[in-house]
């Protein structure tokens, strides 16, 4: 049976982690923001050259050559920006993830300590209701590691399609840049 300290403590290390996780988003958004306001600049700088170079333009083909050699910049830039979002949000479940992790191990190894000193004041007789009990703290401990493998794995999955998606974008645009 736990105790008044145990309980207090288990509130005092959740509160912590909350207040932990709670900091962490906080860091992310402010990233986020900080990425943000550094790409409106940007786009703000580029509109005003931008116009005064249509301005100066002096025929139809200076203009089309004009817009034509903003296409590639203008990916190029989409492509940071996105592999820039996409940075920060992986961070962030990255350190998010860590912590769950965390929380889990420790929440389980409570669990079978409760468990143990179930068994160990178990009346006679009651073997078989342990083992059962034991078998199902056992059997929840090894789904939910599958299910951390697997949320794993489809993160890198996710993470290598991100990448490859944006290689192919950029060499896209280059061709097609290259082309006018």
């Amino acid at each position: 049976m736990l105790t008044a300290e145990q309980i207090m403590a288990s509130h005092k290390a959740n509160i912590e982690t909350l207040f932990g996780l709670t900091h962490k988003a906080f860091e992310g958004v402010e990233k986020l923001v900080e990425l943000n306001v550094q790409a409106t600049k940007a786009a703000l700088a580029e509109a005003g050259n931008h116009a005064q170079a249509v301005m100066g333009v002096k025929d139809a083909q200076e203009l089309m050559a004009l817009q034509a050699g903003m296409v590639q910049p203008l990916a190029e830039k989409t492509a940071a920006y996105s592999r820039h979002l996409y940075d920060i949000a992986a961070a962030a479940g990255a350190d998010l993830g860590k912590t769950l992790e965390s929380q889990t191990a420790d929440a389980q190894k409570q669990v079978m300590g409760l468990v143990d000193s179930a068994t160990k004041n178990a009346p006679a007789g009651s073997e078989t209701a342990v083992a059962v009990m034991k078998s199902a703290v056992a059997a929840a401990n090894n789904a939910f590691e599958s299910m951390q493998k697997a949320v794993k794995q489809a993160s890198d999955m996710a993470e290598t399609n991100f990448k490859t998606a944006a290689t192919t974008a950029m060499n896209a645009t280059k061709t097609v840049a290259k082309k006018r």
